[in-house]
């Protein structure tokens, strides 16, 4: 499709080569000002053009970094950029929490919800910020690290900055597409094919899938181009743009039909046949087989043909497991009050990414779960800001069987919510990654659910004491598989010591950036001994660990499929042999940063175990 401002894009093109030469000297504050370009398309009614970089992080799902610290966060994202055009692992960049299929292969991973559109893959997002409102002609990301993870950019109807928020949230799709294999680590400036949309925006949403990526992907600035009045296309340049002319049906697609969504819920006159075809031959269970490989909107559309269809797609057993994430952006309470009878029987459910700035209400919540979690075995909440004390007092009244939880990056939850946890003694699986979960609601939650398999403690930085969290865990929870304690900022080896005699199931633990736990307490070798069915130790960027942990872990742990030690100084390359030689379903081993693992080393160590992906990561 040909450019639809020529003159502009060139312009801009030549102009943006000028503002990332500004930018090596300039201050943050300084590149943030609105600047504007003359241009002499005569097909434009208005022409300038507005260029600007993010000016705040509004939300994200995960990331690499602390909470209490800048570097690997997303908050990087804010202004111009500080690594590019520079190629390498830099800490002044966005970096998520994964990369490629590696947490899909442990322990931990959770089974796949059916009936997910093709056309959805994102794994993670984050919300930018900018000054100015303008209608987007060009967005650039400048990825610095492994890129190729955006598969999707959108933008929101809602000013960020607006003292009176819109009754109706709208987001446009500007590009998507399905996950890429970029060749190479190296730096470059993403620029796709953005199409129009009719209001303007400074609310922009980057969503990601890192699964075909070697290692995490770095971002380091995001850049907006855009117009204050909406373009008019000049005949002379370009065709008219049909999603211009067609938005009720660009809207569907977008959202697989969840924009009509609700009015196909509510359909109640059908059309009357004589005779239902050869449907009237195929035995009701073979037609609702059927219709189980339907996504939830096809559903609904093929719920308007006629009364026999309708029933079939509105029988519950057809919604036993409902992800509604991939239509985060149309579902409300409306969309969930029609869904209330269909969901009777539900037994998981996602609502990840749903409800926020105001989609969902607390009460439309409540009303939900009311008639339909008396089943519910797994909830999956991911990101959900609508999210407060009563909705999970709802959750836990409400929901008596369940047993798995997923509340990752709910951090609009206050702390002494989390005590209703404890209520749920069936709880199996409990997710609380960058919560507000304070130690005595913890130790609380650990006391009554002795069930706890997986639970996950990533990034929560109220709990003050994890020595003592590890005690109760190595009491209490005894059926415990994984465990992750990602930047836990104060366990010792004495809480590792009580772990590990109590917990001698696990098989996952994350103990990546730990700065308390040190290899001469002999913390590592007691846990090699004790733990022998570990598939998965990360032990991130711990300086300490040395030869005498490697040898153990060969000795004992012979089931290890993942290590991770990046960054320790005490590693050789021949305990290295020997952990390889011994652990024969290892598949990943990160070395990156590891002083005594050079590149000739890791070429060697592939070249001899061709079938373990050895990562060592560089700066330029």
């Amino acid at each position: 499709m040909p450019p639809v401002f020529p003159m502009l894009t060139v312009l801009s093109m030549f102009y943006y080569m000028c503002l990332r030469r500004r930018a090596r000297t300039a201050t943050r504050g300084e590149m943030n000002s609105r600047r504007a370009i003359e241009s002499n398309t005569r097909a434009l009614p208005i022409n300038v053009e507005i260029v600007q970089y993010a000016k705040e992080v509004l939300d994200f799902s995960s990331h690499y970094g602390s909470e209490n610290s800048m570097s690997y966060t997303m908050w990087n994202l804010a202004g111009i950029p500080n690594v590019y055009p520079s190629s390498g692992d830099f800490t002044q960049t966005a970096v998520f929490r994964t990369y490629g299929t590696w947490w899909d292969r442990c322990p931990s991973a959770r089974l796949p919800f059916k009936r997910t559109p093709s056309t959805f893959c994102s794994q993670d997002y984050v919300e930018l910020a900018f000054e100015e409102p303008v209608y987007p002609t060009a967005v650039h990301i400048l990825e610095t690290y492994h890129p190729g993870a955006i598969v999707r950019i959108l933008a929101c109807s809602a000013n960020p900055y607006s003292q009176n928020p819109p009754a109706e949230v709208r987001w446009e799709i500007l590009w998507s597409e399905a996950p890429t294999k970029v060749n190479g680590p190296q730096a470059r400036q993403f620029t796709p094919c953005i199409k129009q949309i009719n209001f303007p925006t400074n609310l922009i949403r980057l969503e990601v899938n890192s699964s075909l990526l070697d290692y995490y992907t770095e971002l380091d600035a995001v850049v907006l181009h855009g117009v204050k009045e909406r373009p008019v296309l000049s005949l002379k340049t370009s065709m008219i743009d049909m999603n211009d002319i067609d938005e009720d049906e660009d809207d569907e697609k977008f959202a697989c039909g969840m924009d009509t969504l609700n009015k196909q819920f509510s359909i109640v006159t059908l059309r009357e046949w004589p005779t239902n075809g050869y449907f009237d031959k195929l035995p009701y269970e073979l037609i609702q087989l059927i219709l189980s490989h339907l996504t939830v909107p096809d559903l609904c559309r093929l719920a308007q043909t006629c009364k026999l269809l309708y029933q079939h797609c509105c029988d519950p057993l057809q919604y036993i497991h409902l992800s509604l994430q991939p239509y985060w952006a149309r579902i409300n309470d409306t969309s969930l009050e029609y869904l209330q009878s269909r969901c009777t029987l539900i037994q998981w459910l996602n609502l990840s990414w749903t409800g926020n700035r105001g989609a969902i209400s607390v009460s439309g919540f409540s009303r939900f779960l009311k008639v339909c979690g008396s089943e519910l075995v797994r909830l999956e909440l991911s990101c959900g800001h609508f999210l407060n004390e009563t909705c999970l007092e709802v959750i836990t009244e409400m929901c008596p069987n369940l047993q798995e939880l997923n509340l990752s990056s709910c951090d609009k939850i206050p702390p002494q919510a989390f005590n209703h946890i404890a209520k749920v003694g069936s709880l199996k699986r409990l997710i609380l990654y960058r919560t507000k979960v304070e130690q005595t609601a913890l130790l609380s939650i650990l006391n009554f659910c002795s069930e706890l398999q997986h639970l996950s403690l990533g990034s929560c930085v109220m709990i003050e004491d994890y020595d003592l969290i590890a005690s109760m865990m190595g009491a209490k929870c005894k059926k415990l598989r994984s465990l992750d304690l990602w930047r836990c900022k104060n366990i010792t080896e004495s809480g590792i010591a009580e772990l590990a005699s109590g917990c001698q199931l696990l098989e996952e633990l994350d103990l990546g950036w730990c700065p308390t736990l040190q290899s001469s307490t002999g913390c590592f070798t007691n846990l090699a001994r004790k733990l022998p069915n570990l598939q998965k130790l990360f032990l991130t960027a711990n300086r300490s660990v040395c030869d005498t942990d490697i040898e153990e872990l060969a000795a004992n742990c012979t089931h290890l499929r993942q290590l991770d030690i990046l960054g320790t100084r005490m590693v050789s390359p021949a305990s290295l042999r020997r952990l390889l030689e011994s652990c024969k379903d290892l598949s990943l081993l990160d070395v990156s940063f590891c002083s005594q693992i050079d590149n000739r080393v890791v070429l060697e160590l592939n070249a001899n175990f061709p079938n373990v992906f050895i990562k060592k990561s560089f700066t330029q």
